[in-house]
């Protein structure tokens, strides 16, 4: 029965309610979850997925329990992982490369078994969790991403713009990263996130984040926040340019740490 009840709650979500239609077509982001995928979804969630996320896709499946990092709850339609605005629904794409690629560092494992279809399908079961995906003012186009500057990757030009990053990392970032970006900050420890659980600031030295392996997903991040955590986004409060001076001291500290991991002291 409760099955039946989720199943007419997706299902209900392609019905137009009245001046439904004007927002939808004001918001072009506006994707109505495909309800044909739902049962497939179904079965490919309740297979690999309900252990941790749980029947009901809170995040309290049986092997929630001992995690550090828990499991997303699908129930409040807040998701970190985005490529879209602070407050928004990620799109289609990013639940497929959550669920195709894992989250580094987290029990969020890699799902390459899946085929593209059933990626897909579960990704559309997700959404019949929350309201949020049937509403288009939650709905947001991706936040365009500029190109790497060339700058990142040249040693001479890079140590003063990494010097003038510190200086915005110690004032806006430090507090919950700490000043070598090593996550561990004057307020981490008690760091929260919506649902009460500890939210670990990342050690950003490290070359594999949740977020992604790249630099450029660390400006994604700074515009778009964690939903549900305390690590808001910043794309008002820095200019581009900003944004790419604490990628550079980012970047600086990443290479000290490689440096030395690969050239340890040897004195005792």
């Amino acid at each position: 029965m409760k099955g039946r009840c989720i199943a007419l709650l997706f299902l209900s979500a392609a019905t137009a309610l009245p001046g439904e239609s004007e927002t939808e077509a004001a918001n072009p982001a506006f994707t109505p979850p495909d309800r044909s995928l739902f049962e497939e979804g179904r079965y490919i969630y309740e297979r690999n997925c309900v252990v941790c996320h749980g029947v009901r896709g809170d995040g309290q499946g049986e092997m929630a329990a001992p995690m550090t990092i828990k499991p997303r709850s699908f129930r409040t339609g807040d998701f970190k992982y985005r490529s879209t605005p602070w407050g928004k629904l990620p799109t289609t794409d990013d639940l497929l490369h959550t669920v195709h690629d894992g989250r580094s560092g987290t029990a969020m494992g890699r799902f390459t078994h899946l085929t593209d279809l059933e990626t897909r399908a579960v990704a559309e079961y997700v959404k019949s969790f929350s309201r949020k995906w049937r509403k288009p003012e939650y709905y947001a186009m991706p936040i365009e991403i500029p190109p790497e500057p060339a700058w990142l990757r040249e040693p001479v030009a890079l140590a003063p713009r990494a010097a003038e990053g510190r200086k915005l990392f110690i004032a806006h970032c430090a507090v919950c990263h700490g000043e070598n970006a090593d996550g561990k900050g004057a307020a981490a420890v008690g760091l929260k996130d919506e649902r009460g659980d500890p939210a670990i600031p990342a050690d950003l030295r490290k070359p594999h984040l949740r977020s992604g392996s790249e630099l450029r997903d660390i400006y994604r991040v700074l515009m778009t926040g964690l939903n549900g955590t305390p690590m808001a986004s910043f794309a008002e409060q820095l200019t581009t340019e900003q944004k790419w001076d604490v990628i550079a001291y980012i970047e600086a500290l990443r290479r000290t740490e490689e440096a030395r991991s690969n050239h340890p002291d040897p004195s005792p």
